[in-house]
């Protein structure tokens, strides 16, 4: 690989206007200054691109339990069993107010910090960053924080969460505890003070989520101090165990809030900070030695002490134990990848945890669901919440868990009105349910439908297709009965103006139409796989839909707005809408022209990526008059563009990027690819956020990742019955150090294994590759990557290097 000097790489930046440089742009402008090409984007190079996020929090939890401990970057625990922010699920009305936060800090007295006095920003306070990261000793996660102290201490926060029994959830309200300890884990050897005291406070969660959307500021993390009084008065007593005195903080007469395990004496100490004032604090001192440390135990809610004390009985190592064992577990289907890049290992690992802790079973109906969010929303959006099955679950193996969270859409189908004026109830509508419900979008519709036959593809399971048929089928005919209305404003043969993101403006919508043209077609791919008697009947209506879709599309783009780019040419701004109505300007007009505009149609199928329109809707992002607008302060719904290849609002709808995988365009793919991993994601705990510094713990964007990683290796997409193996692999992926495993992926064909891996002298490939095929595609070929080989050799046979291989 070549690299270009430092010097060369300032020559090259300079060719271009700031702020908006992309790796390819750099590359270029290199090249035109005659300087060698920069190696390609990788996880190492990305990192340099996104500094950590801010505000970053992180859920721990059991898979499905209707509630989630989430810890802030600072090391703040939040029990807030009904979350404050976004609509609130109906069921969880029942603890509202009940909510419990912990604050962590280093004090020399041992007294937590005074509140400030007016609402703030908390990332004004401490900077909102933090030093986190998972203990991967366990299969358990395990949580850390660190504070770095100039006292010559280095004390960590330990957390992970235990549910009784360590198995599946029953009701989804079991008891819920958090294991915390406070340990020291390094002291200077040279100047350490005798002990360092540390303040925990006790009160009502008064960090809040505020809707700013102003100078850099997205949806904030604010202290509210007039929130942080305790709802219930709560006092300390002391209890004895075999391992000597510990102290329980009791609320009301029998109920524990909190247990302090057994200490030395002095070691920890209680008290109401303000007369009255119902916020408390635990003032603990650690010794300067390695290993000192104090254990908490959280419940999730005030327990009773019978309940309590079984959980203390069982002891922290214990439940530890019993973590591991449940959280080693993994489904057999269950793919395995591991990559050379570790960074991405952890992603893959760590994320299919998080998307059964971000998930619940609903303790009134017994539903199962994913969840758009934890601890900021604790609800459901069906159309990005669908990307955890169908981008990454399902192509990992995990069928069981996406068959058990999807039930919930055959159970509510045609419970709800679509949401729109010209639709009536509809037995075959998919939504979210009711008591799941953020705000309908039609466009959820055409997401449930893709993810169910999407899963019946690639698992193939016979009982899951037959128990799904008629559903899938009363969904098809949703569609069909749907662009048969003419009472609306919009385009005959398409379906009617709806609402299809959180502007709540009924339109007929290029977003909603996209979405349910790609469930459409998956579920004409499943009926013609099954020889379905309908499957011609939907073949040629999904066809006429893309027809009637195109020339409409055509024929509005034509009137369409136009802007001037780099080189003099006029270009259109295609439209969002098919609707004789405009939209009006409202506040998400402009992001949403990245995030649900046009783009999104090269993976929907309904427009090639290399059509004029299509290049035009990606040009306007990455050189069109809004990149010139766009600053160091702007917010997640100024007027957007690409940075590095991902959506400055919401990075999981960085549809572009899907155009460079259809055009084969290495360098922008990669530099999509690896911004989401390492720019919308936290690099510290690998949860994924809505935007850049703003809502955390919802995983969206690290499922599209996943998702397009596993197309650059296996692709099942890019052609009609056809398999491309390494067809935009990462070149650091071809390591001579280890082997790159992809093994039981799912594909619409049936499982496939793969390994790769080069010699020392990089320039031989070997490849061990296999298929199990429920119906083997007509065409696999294998990608030679851009590296200098002269052989690869495929299954023990070697061959010279060439850019294809037919297998």
């Amino acid at each position: 690989m070549t690299r270009v000097s430092r010097r060369g790489l300032l020559k090259a930046g300079a060719a271009l206007a700031p702020p908006m440089l992309s790796f390819a742009q750099i590359a270029t402008a290199a090249t035109a200054v005659s300087q060698p090409v920069l190696s390609e984007p990788n996880a190492e190079l990305a990192s340099l691109w996104w500094p950590e996020e801010r505000n970053v929090w992180t859920a721990i939890g059991w898979k499905d339990h209707y509630f989630r401990f989430n810890v802030v970057y600072n090391g703040t625990i939040i029990c807030e069993p009904c979350p404050h922010f976004a609509p609130v699920r109906p069921n969880a009305l029942h603890w509202k107010g009940q909510s419990l936060q912990l604050t962590f800090l280093p004090t020399t007295d041992g007294v937590p910090l005074p509140l400030p006095p007016q609402q703030t920003q908390l990332w004004r306070v401490d900077g909102g960053q933090g030093l986190q990261g998972w203990n991967t000793a366990h299969a358990t996660p395990l949580l850390w924080t660190e504070w770095r102290l100039q006292e010559g201490f280095v004390i960590r926060q330990e957390l992970f969460s235990h549910v009784k029994g360590g198995k599946d959830v029953m009701t989804g309200i079991e008891p819920h505890y958090a294991w915390v300890r406070l340990i020291v884990t390094h002291v200077d050897e040279l100047r350490a003070a005798a002990h360092q005291n540390f303040s925990i406070q006790l009160s009502q969660v008064y960090y809040k989520h505020v809707e700013r959307y102003k100078w850099e500021d997205g949806i904030t993390i604010d202290i509210d101090p007039q929130a942080a009084a305790y709802a219930n008065t709560l006092r300390a007593e002391e209890y004895t165990a075999d391992g000597g005195a510990g102290m329980r903080v009791m609320q009301g007469e029998n109920n524990v809030r909190l247990v302090v395990l057994p200490h030395a004496a002095g070691k920890v100490a209680f008290s109401e900070i303000h007369p009255d004032g119902h916020i408390y604090g635990l003032k603990i001192q650690l010794a300067a030695r390695v290993g000192d440390s104090v254990d908490l135990l959280v419940p999730m809610l005030p327990e009773a002490s019978d309940e309590v004390q079984r959980e203390l009985s069982l002891g922290r190592e214990a439940a530890l134990a019993e973590c591991d064992k449940y959280w080693s577990a993994t489904p057999a289907e269950a793919a395995n990848v591991r990559v050379p890049e570790q960074h991405v290992n952890e992603v893959i690992a760590r994320s299919i945890r998080f998307a059964e802790i971000i998930a619940e079973k609903d303790y009134v109906n017994g539903d199962y669901t994913f969840l758009t969010g934890s601890w900021g929303y604790d609800n459901l959006w069906s159309t990005p919440s669908s990307m955890t099955s169908f981008m990454f679950l399902d192509l990992l193996g995990y069928f069981e868990t996406v068959e058990r969270h999807a039930e919930l859409f055959r159970k509510h189908q045609g419970s709800v009105k679509p949401p729109g004026p010209s639709y009536q109830v509809h037995p075959g509508y998919l939504s979210t349910p009711r008591t799941l419900t953020a705000f309908d979008w039609l466009t959820d519709h055409g997401a449930i439908l893709h993810q169910v036959s999407t899963h019946a593809l690639v698992s193939g399971d016979p009982q899951f297709i037959a128990h799904w048929s008629e559903p899938i089928l009363k969904a098809c005919d949703f569609i069909k009965d749907s662009c048969a209305r003419t009472d609306h404003d919009g385009v005959a043969g398409l379906l009617p103006p709806a609402v299809a993101t959180d502007d709540i403006i009924p339109t007929q919508a290029v977003y909603s139409l996209a979405w349910h043209y790609k469930g459409l077609r998956s579920a004409v791919r499943l009926l013609k796989r099954t020889k379905h008697a309908r499957a011609a009947e939907f073949d040629e209506f999904s066809q006429q839909f893309k027809s009637v879709f195109v020339k409409a599309f055509r024929e509005r783009s034509a009137s369409a707005p136009q802007w001037t780019d780099a080189s003099g040419k006029k270009r259109p701004k295609p439209p969002t809408t098919l609707s004789s109505k405009p939209m009006g300007f409202h506040p998400f007009s402009d992001a949403f022209y990245l995030d649900g505009g046009p783009m999104i149609l090269v993976w929907a199928g309904l427009l090639p990526a290399d059509d004029e329109l299509m290049r035009a809707s990606v040009a306007f992002f990455r050189e069109g008059p809004d990149t010139k607008l766009y600053g160091d302060r702007s917010n997640p719904l100024a007027r957007p563009v690409l940075v590095h290849e991902i959506s400055t609002c919401e990075p999981c709808y960085s549809w572009n990027i899907f155009h460079s995988w259809q055009l084969a365009d290495r360098p922008l793919f990669l530099e999509g690819l690896y911004s989401l991993l390492l720019g919308s994601l936290s690099k510290q705990t690998y949860t994924a956020c809505e935007h850049r510094h703003g809502i955390q713990c919802t995983q969206c964007s690290t499922y599209l990742a996943f998702y397009l990683a596993r197309l650059s290796v296996i692709d099942d997409e890019i052609a009609e019955n056809e398999l491309h193996l390494l067809r935009l692999c990462p070149a650091v992926w071809f390591s001579s150090d280890q082997e790159t495993v992809f093994e039981k992926m799912p594909t619409l064909y049936g499982t496939v294994h793969l390994r790769f891996r080069v010699s020392e002298d990089k320039q031989t490939l070997s490849v061990s590759f296999s298929g199990q095929w429920r119906e083997k595609p007509r065409r696999i070929v294998l990608h030679a990557p851009p590296l200098r080989l002269t052989h690869i050799v495929i299954n023990g046979k070697r061959e010279p290097a060439r850019a294809q291989i037919l297998l």
